[in-house]
């Protein structure tokens, strides 16, 4: 926030900020002829679209100042986009500009009153974010003058000739050190104190209160060689100091982090050992295996009580200190001779610098190690080369000079070749570690601290990207000889050096980072020959407007390395790689593990280190379409095409120079459930946050392993929340580190979770979204823990022999089953159980003989029966038996499919038993295997033979869960008790899912997270956390206590789904509610209204329920041949006039099938993921005033429902009238032929004027 005055003396308060796409109709209002002149005729879009750098200031009422808008190569045409630097240097050899620290500025706009003061403070603030820059250049025809405001900062240089005519342009150069200079360094002095302790007192006191009020001054006096304290003065004022030292703790440190990509920060000496024994050898993850969760280390937990190692040497590359909370560095140009001298040491060095650290990206994986594998430590004999920073801080308005200190403090330790400091991990990443190289924690580091490095090489300023050439090969085959890919990339490098391009023609690039003449950095880029493909699937317009970028701009990242002590380049290198490529978009893809053999040959992919200095990017939710009915209106074969699934992502132009901000808060989320992974991949795909410590912790790791291949039945009912496509796309390996164990305590005093019973697991913020498992007690959870017990049913134990009933039984059932657990009992909960299952059929031979129980009565049980009948189990081999329900309401809850079910089951030879409650295994004697199961019901019982047997009671908290929480003091009553906002009793331990309930204090107990969508529920939960760790959101507000009574209400569709007897294919979607029978609803007063077409018995039953709003409340599908579900659940929501006015078509009878009538191309649009914005665009306009003297429609609407006007006519003919005659009609109809238009890739079946 800055003050300007005009020269009449009026005062504006102006804020800075970058622009925005919305600001382009101000900028456009903003110039003159006069800017024409200067810089050209401009398309505002396509330069904003391709700048590196814009700044808008606006007043406090958000009215537009000024804008300035700065690109990395000239504005007019004296030189090609990637060589402009020969010719500036033969302008004026004493101005070092190079690619590093130079911009060119090609537009400025200003509100005249204002315009000197704006752009005043535009370019000190262009200085005051952008990391080395020195220079901005301003080109201008040498015939035109730069008048009264760009005069004020630019001064000029000297002309230059077009390229294309005979015409001059004059340059101009604006200057660092005119208005954010770099501070004088030097010792601290005594008479420093009085101006440090302001600034000191501002950033902490506990120091102040620990050792005094002169604890400074006797730093500074206590100086020595081993100790110093610098300070940065302006104007003879000390403004920053700095205590830096140069005995360090190597031995803690070595026991903490892992140091061995920087030689543990000794010098080496032939007596290091830095392998472990043959015995201690573990196997280390090479580059190539850390693109994705490794199958290797996603193998199933079998003994909970093995170690898990949370983070090993290399497989889990944090993702350290990188962006800043505020604005980006500015370190200058070095002006020391210490230059050419750390170039000389650069060599040297080199070599201790293991690539293989930080040339992969942190693909976390999941691990699950023994114990003595990672007790291994490497052991540095040599003698120390690093000092440490003791104490820092610097006034706020010179931060982003933190960096000036680094020359002299460097220049103190001539022997030390790199510093670091130690930071509290919830400490805000400041500025000056954000050049700094964070080090990974070993896995059984308890400080609370986190550990940065920097290497004085990191200072040099002579950075160079270049395209390589063959000469560059030796450098190369060094740079990348630890890695697993340098056979790829040495090969991508000879085919660009001998034909520029691919065998297929698809051209190649191959850039080269450069420093002292040695090769530190290697990227290799081709053209992204599949873009209609990755826009039409990815949400790549989230980033860019398309249609400003063309189709050769558009890159593919192969493989980026560069040497860790340089990592702080990497945006540097990225943006020359965009500027020297002619390139304005790159992309990376990560594929899947179980892909990657697939896609390695003949590009194969490396592991980058600058992973994350991209953005990840949405998949798009896909259209099903009917193809065969479309025919030449189907979508084209690369939108439609079933290509190898992988996660995108990406960065431009204009992200270049964007920085993020750093969370390095350790957030835990416990369970894979979908609401877990909601909220991971919320937090993950905020582009301009990165959190550089998720974890989850889960049982068996990430899910979307595809252990059950696509055509297989699935034993689980489907949610529709998540598949295996889905995880493919999100690729939440790449940003979460994943711990494969149970939780089973909570230290909520240290803030750690216990896993596998004697791992730690620390926490800044839990998440609990455990949810809840088929378990073996039917009863639900009380006081003292019961039916929170093992995953297999608990028999009663009575005698059937005396011929028991239920009712005789019915209070034994309240015990948790503690006996030994029956080989061929099943519990299916997940993916990894259900391998389990399959592979006992298989190689039990149960499809050949055997008879299979099935125990429950939830929608699973019915999917099993389907599955087991698809493998080939005999019908008359299997036993439904379904144990007393718990509610009035069933798991189908619609007579109609239950009919059909039950027809089905009658129709395979499956016998069903009901209201059965288990008795005895094996008539009461050792349990293991089970060879006869016992059953009670209200008349006699009964004794079937068992090979296999399947339990689904009721779901609940397993009791190791329940024991963790019972034992943190964690409210549990049933569920865990939550409030509105998530939190339990611990106001760091937040929950969600089905797990929870609201507290009693909210009186809503019918109302738990199990009435919501879980996908939702999630994604609710990061957007409340989010509030905690977005500046660009409003900070956290507690409502009053008094009003904290109500609970959020979500309304996303509750969907269930999966293969029933008989192969029907259902699908379920209904909006939240308390269960209540179907036929309860029905009776209801304001039920609506239902479309029926088919009827079961033909496998063709479809019924949409329309409430009194006629919206779309409740589908139901029942089909013997698949259909697209994903399109029908799209339809949850709409009106039915948004149908084809469906409601009419029904009663005319012109609907006989709502199959086919969903396949019309008329109704592609209403599947569309962009749909949703169409409707919220057509909502604005009908909502906003579009003629001043006319109100909007939707008041016009409410004052004809509040009865305010006095109508001739029926209400809806009068508002027809008025929507025909008025702006409204053009309006809307050109935003639906603009979305028709704009996305007309995926929906080309739609003409709109002037394709007919």
């Amino acid at each position: 926030m800055s003050v300007l005055t005009s020269p009449r003396g009026k005062v504006e308060v102006v804020h800075c900020r970058r622009t925005e796409s919305q600001d382009i109709y101000c900028i456009k209002n903003l110039i003159r002829k006069f800017t024409q002149k200067l810089f050209g005729n401009l398309n505002i879009i396509y330069l904003l679209e391709k700048a590196n750098l814009a700044i808008t200031l606006h007043n406090d009422q958000e009215e537009i100042m000024a804008q300035a808008t700065f690109l990395d190569y000239p504005n007019w045409n004296i030189a090609t986009q990637d060589d402009w630097v020969s010719v500036f240097r033969e302008l004026d050899s004493d101005i070092p500009c190079t690619p590093l620290n130079t911009l060119f500025m090609h537009l400025f706009v200003a509100v005249d009153e204002y315009s000197v003061g704006c752009c005043k403070e535009i370019i000190w603030t262009v200085f005051k974010a952008v990391p080395d820059l020195h220079f901005v250049f301003l080109i201008v025809p040498s015939c035109m003058s730069l008048g009264s405001t760009l005069i004020t900062v630019f001064s000029q240089v000297g002309c230059v000739p077009s390229l294309t005519n005979d015409e001059d342009f004059a340059v101009h150069v604006c200057h660092r050190q005119n208005h954010y200079p770099q501070l004088h360094i030097r010792k601290a002095r005594v008479e420093d104190h009085d101006d440090l302790m302001p600034i000191f007192l501002h950033h902490d006191t506990i120091l102040k209160e620990t050792y005094g009020e002169y604890f400074l001054a006797e730093l500074i006096e206590a100086q020595d060689e081993e100790n110093h304290a610098v300070v940065c003065e302006v104007e003879g004022v000390a403004v920053g100091f700095m205590s830096v030292c140069s005995q360090v703790n190597l031995q803690l440190l070595h026991k903490c982090f892992d140091l061995g990509p920087f030689h543990g920060l000794c010098i080496p000496h032939q007596d290091d050992i830095l392998e472990p024994p043959q015995e201690f050898s573990i196997h280390e993850s090479s580059d190539s295996k850390l693109e994705n969760i490794s199958e290797e280390y996603q193998k199933i937990v079998k003994k909970p009580q093995e170690a898990v190692s949370l983070e090993t040497r290399e497989s889990i590359q944090r993702k350290g200190a990188e962006a800043t909370v505020e604005e980006a560095l500015s370190p200058v140009i070095s002006e020391n001779t210490s230059e050419v001298e750390d170039s000389e040491k650069l060599s040297q060095v080199s070599s201790m610098v293991y690539m293989g650290y930080y040339t992969s990206h942190r693909s976390s994986l999941s691990l699950s190690l023994p114990e003595d594998t990672s007790s291994f430590r490497p052991v540095y004999r040599g003698a120390s080369t690093a000092f440490c920073i003791q104490l820092f801080f610097i006034d706020k308005k010179y931060e982003a000079r933190s960096l000036d200190f680094m020359n002299f403090v460097f220049h103190l330790f001539h022997d030390k070749d790199f510093c670091i400091i130690s930071v509290p991990h919830l400490t805000p990443e400041f500025v000056l570690i954000q050049s700094f190289v964070k080090v990974v924690p070993f896995n059984n580091c308890t400080l609370d601290q986190d550990l940065y490095v920097f290497h004085r090489a990191g200072l040099l300023k002579t950075i160079k990207i270049r395209l390589a050439t063959l000469s560059d090969t030796p450098g190369v085959e060094k740079l990348v000889s630890t890695l697993m890919p340098s056979k790829s990339i040495l090969e991508d490098l000879k085919q660009y050096s001998e034909a520029r391009r691919d065998p297929d023609g698809t051209p190649l690039q191959v850039f080269v980072a450069e420093v002292a003449e040695q090769v530190v950095g290697i990227a290799v880029i081709r053209n992204e020959m599949d873009i209609e493909y990755i826009r039409s699937h990815y949400n790549i317009e989230d980033f860019i407007y398309f249609n400003h970028h063309q189709r050769e701009e558009h890159g593919h990242l192969y493989h980026f390395v560069l040497n860790p002590i340089f990592r702080h380049y990497t945006k540097f290198f990225l943006k020359e790689i965009l500027r020297l490529g002619y390139k304005s978009c790159l992309y990376y893809p990560v594929y899947p593990q179980v892909k990657e053999s697939k896609v390695q040959s003949p590009k194969a992919y490396s592991l980058t280190s600058a992973l994350h200095y991209l953005v990840p990017v949405r998949p798009r939710r896909q259209i099903v379409y009917p193809l065969e009915k479309l025919g030449i209106n189907a979508p084209s074969k690369e939108v439609s095409k079933d290509a190898l699934s992988y996660a995108l992502n990406h960065t431009n132009r204009k992200l270049s120079l964007e920085p993020k901000i750093t969370i390095n808060a350790k957030i835990v989320v416990v369970g894979a459930s979908n609401v877990g992974i909601s909220f991971l991949e919320t937090l993950v795909f905020c582009s301009h946050l990165k959190f550089s410590n998720l974890t989850l912790i889960s049982t068996y790791g990430l899910p979307g392993k595809k252990l059950l291949g696509n055509e297989q039945r699935k034993f689980l009912a489907n949610d529709h929340c998540y598949n295996d496509r889905d995880h493919e796309l999100m690729s939440l390996c790449s940003w979460v580190n994943v711990v494969v164990a149970r939780m089973t305590a909570i230290d909520r005093a240290a803030k750690q979770v216990i896993v596998s019973r004697e791992k730690v697991v620390l926490y800044d913020h839990l998440i609990l979204c455990t949810g809840r498992q088929y378990q073996g007690s039917n009863s639900r959870a009380g006081g003292r823990g019961a039916g929170v017990g093992a995953q297999v049913p608990c028999p009663t134990e009575v005698d059937i022999s005396l011929h028991p009933t239920n009712r005789e039984v019915s209070n034994s059932c309240l015990r948790r089953y503690t006996g030994p657990i029956p080989c061929n009992h099943f519990t299916l909960n997940n993916e990894e159980d259900c391998l389990r299952a399959l592979a006992w059929i298989k190689n039990k031979s149960i499809t050949a003989e055997g008879n299979v129980i099935i125990y429950g009565n939830s929608i699973d049980t019915y999917t099993t029966v389907e599955t087991l009948l698809n493998l080939g189990v005999r019908g008359s081999c299997i036993h439904l038996v379904q144990h007393p329900p718990t509610s009035i309401i069933t798991c189908i809850n619609d007579c109609a499919v239950e009919g059909a079910i039950e027809d089905a089951l009658q129709a395979a030879g499956v016998t069903v038993y009901r209201d059965a409650l288990l008795a005895q295994w094996n008539n009461g004697l050792y349990p293991d295997p089970i060879h006869t199961a016992s059953f009670t019901t209200p008349t006699k019982p009964f004794q079937l033979p068992c090979s296999m047997f399947f339990s689904f009671l009721e779901k609940n908290v397993d009791y190791e869960t329940f024991k963790a929480f019972n034992d943190a003091c964690l409210v549990y009553d049933g569920r865990l008790v939550i409030d509105s906002n998530f939190h339990t009793n611990d106001i760091a331990i937040r929950a969600a899912g089905p797990l929870t309930k609201f507290s009693n204090r909210y009186y809503s107990n019918e109302w738990t997270h199990s009435n919501f969508n879980s996908k939702e529920i999630g994604f609710q939960l990061a957007a409340a956390m989010l509030k905690l760790f977005d500046p660009t959101l409003e900070p956290v507000t507690e409502p009053p206590a008094d009003l904290d009574r109500l609970i959020p209400m979500y309304k996303g569709a509750k969907i269930k789904g999966g293969i029933l007897p008989g192969s029907y294919h259902y699908l379920h979607v209904s909006k939240p509610a308390i269960p209540t029978p179907l036929e309860v609803q029905r009776a209801q007063s304001d039920f609506g209204s239902e479309i029926v077409t088919g009827n079961v018995k033909n496998g063709n039953y479809f019924r949409i329920h329309i409430n009194k709003y006629r919206m779309v409340e409740t589908i139901t599908c029942l089909s013997k041949v698949p259909f697209p579900a994903s399109n029908y659940i799209r339809l949850f929501g709409q009106h039915e006039q948004a149908l084809n006015n469906l409601c009419a078509r029904y009663e005319d009878g012109l609907v006989p099938d709502l199959y086919s009538y969903f396949t019309e191309s008329w109704c592609m649009a209403l599947f569309h993921d962009r749909f949703i914005d169409l409707r919220k665009a057509l909502h604005q306009i009908l909502s906003s005033k579009e003629d001043e003297k006319l109100p909007s429609m939707e008041e016009l609407a409410r004052q004809i429902e509040d009865e305010e006007i006095n109508l001739p006519e029926k209400p809806r003919d009068y508002l027809k009238r008025v929507f025909q005659e008025t702006i409204y009609r053009p309006l809307v109809e050109k935003s639906i032929l603009d979305y028709l238009h704009y996305n007309h890739y995926h929906l080309p079946m739609y003409a709109w004027p002037g394709i007919i």
